[in-house]
């Protein structure tokens, strides 16, 4: 039927006292082969031991039954129950674990054998149990009389045995008419087990087919994962690295733009580091003017060689290099912060674009140092404008109603131009020098975030996506493309599944 192989099984479940060792998990396999029977597994069981012997574990009997239970629970699986005629069937284990798994009786049948070997008086009670009265199984019960082991020792064929149990049913006082009812000898098993191998799986297809759809519905989301690989053609080699190059350049240039968002949001990372940079400004802020006692330190420690209450500029230069010099160590430590969250980034979206294509590892291992590269010498520009940034601040600028403005907020009073000559006599040191600072802060917590944005995002995308397209320049692109990888191993395996899926499902709705 081309069902997918050990779908189902048949599990003997025999009683008897076994003898032995131990007992291992693992199957003892005989395959058969044959283009005209259905795929099925045939699991013979192993008996039930009671008393341990010599060097087997004290708790065989229960690991005999836990292995017994992880066959005959299965819903697919046709359980024959093995009992001799000659002992008590109501008390027998193998019959009662198929019972736990079983309570209706669907799935077992029941097996007699050594019909030859009960004690005399007892043939009507085997008889009854034989004809489904005693303990019922919606299969039923069927007697056989195999080989023994003398006939097997004079090599009597199957053949031969076959019609020798035969003539014992024939010639069986209580045990002919099992015959007629078709419950007797190994071909009248044979047949039955056919027939109910066959109301089994046709019971078992609709669940079948759910199981197959669904599992064909993973295939394909699998094969999302793994999509389509490199062409085989040559020819459409260079164009399909081509694309792809180009699809990687243009989620680097969606990322570095804001328009693209994996995992953690690039410019709410960049936005957090901006904070904090502005958060440090306004904390290393100093105050110039908390006490009339500080302010006449603070001018007797800076003044020059200026007469007493005359102002001197150079003493106010000092103070703000002083201050803003200190800044330049958190500035440096912002521009490697934000390095690692574009490296972090951009790395995520070369692993993206290029660990599905089988043969583009390589490239992928390039990129990152690329990366690696191209952020390196994007900080030394960036570090070298940084210094250029803080030799400017030192020379102490702002723009005449800039200054007015900040002035006004710091005193509560309104300044003009036109009193400029006057301001040093209506302000005190502090207020002033206080002014000037609150413009740095402000003039660095923007300035600096966004030379570095342009060194480390904007220029980095720009000139990765210049050296991807360089790779194109001489490359050999059959050797890049059709190097073997586990995920190239894994789509083919995918690919076949899905097949042998396909075909199982087509095969199968002819019965349903």
């Amino acid at each position: 039927m081309g069902l997918p192989r050990s779908t189902y099984l048949i599990c003997i479940c025999r009683t008897h006292f076994a003898i032995g060792v131990g007992i291992c998990d693992e199957l003892i396999t005989l395959e058969v082969m044959s283009p005209d029977v259905c795929d099925l597994t045939l699991i013979d069981l192993p008996g039930i031991t009671r008393v341990p012997v010599t060097g087997q574990p004290e708790d065989i009997e229960k690991q005999i039954k836990h292995l017994i239970m992880k066959y005959i629970e299965k819903q697919e699986t046709i359980n024959m129950v093995v009992v001799p005629c000659n002992i008590d069937i109501a008390t027998t284990e193998a019959l009662i674990m198929a019972q736990k798994v079983d309570p209706e009786g669907k799935r077992t049948v029941g097996i007699l054998t050594k019909p030859d070997l009960i004690d005399r008086g007892t043939e009507t009670t085997i008889l009854d149990i034989a004809q489904n009265k005693t303990i019922p199984l919606r299969k039923g019960y069927i007697m056989v009389k195999c080989r023994g082991q003398h006939q097997i020792n004079e090599k009597i064929s199957l053949e031969e045995a076959a019609q020798k149990e035969r003539d014992f049913f024939q010639k069986h006082n209580f045990f002919r008419c099992l015959l007629n009812e078709e419950k007797a000898t190994i071909k009248s098993l044979a047949v039955k087990l056919t027939q109910h191998l066959v109301d089994h799986i046709k019971k078992s297809l609709p669940q079948l087919n759910e199981q197959i759809k669904k599992q064909l519905w993973d295939l394909r989301n699998e094969l999302k994962k793994c999509e389509a690989g490199p062409p085989q053609d040559p020819k459409e080699a260079k164009k399909f690295l081509t694309e792809t190059l180009i699809g990687f350049i243009n989620q680097i240039k969606s990322i570095s733009e804001g328009e693209l968002i994996i995992e953690e949001n690039l410019f709410v990372q960049l936005r957090m580091e901006f904070k904090k940079w502005n958060d440090q400004l306004n904390e290393k802020k100093p105050s110039f003017h908390n006490l009339p006692e500080e302010e006449i330190q603070f001018y007797q420690n800076y003044r020059g060689r200026e007469l007493l209450g005359f102002s001197n500029y150079k003493m106010f230069e000092v103070v703000l290099q002083n201050h803003v010099a200190t800044l330049k160590e958190p500035a440096i430590d912002l521009l490697s912060a934000i390095r690692g969250i574009v490296i972090q980034q951009f790395t995520v979206v070369v692993n993206q674009c290029f660990q599905n294509y089988p043969a583009l590892l390589d490239i992928t291992k390039v990129n990152i140092d690329k990366i690696y590269n191209i952020q390196s010498v994007q900080q030394e520009k960036a570090e070298k404008r940084i210094s250029e940034q803080f030799e400017m601040e030192h020379m102490l600028f702002i723009q005449d109603p800039i200054y007015l403005k900040s002035l006004t907020e710091i005193t509560k009073e309104t300044y003009s131009e036109e009193q400029l000559p006057l301001i040093d006599k209506r302000c005190t040191y502090g207020e002033m020098l206080q002014a000037y600072c609150e413009i740095v802060v402000q003039r660095m917590a923007d300035q600096l975030p966004m030379m570095i944005t342009l060194f480390m995002l904007k220029q980095t995308a720009h000139l990765l996506s210049i050296d991807m397209l360089s790779l194109l320049d001489g490359a050999n692109v059959s050797e890049l493309l059709f190097k073997d990888s586990d995920v190239g191993r894994k789509r083919r395996d995918l690919h076949a599944r899905l097949d042998r899926m396909r075909i199982g499902q087509e095969k199968m709705s002819n019965f349903i």
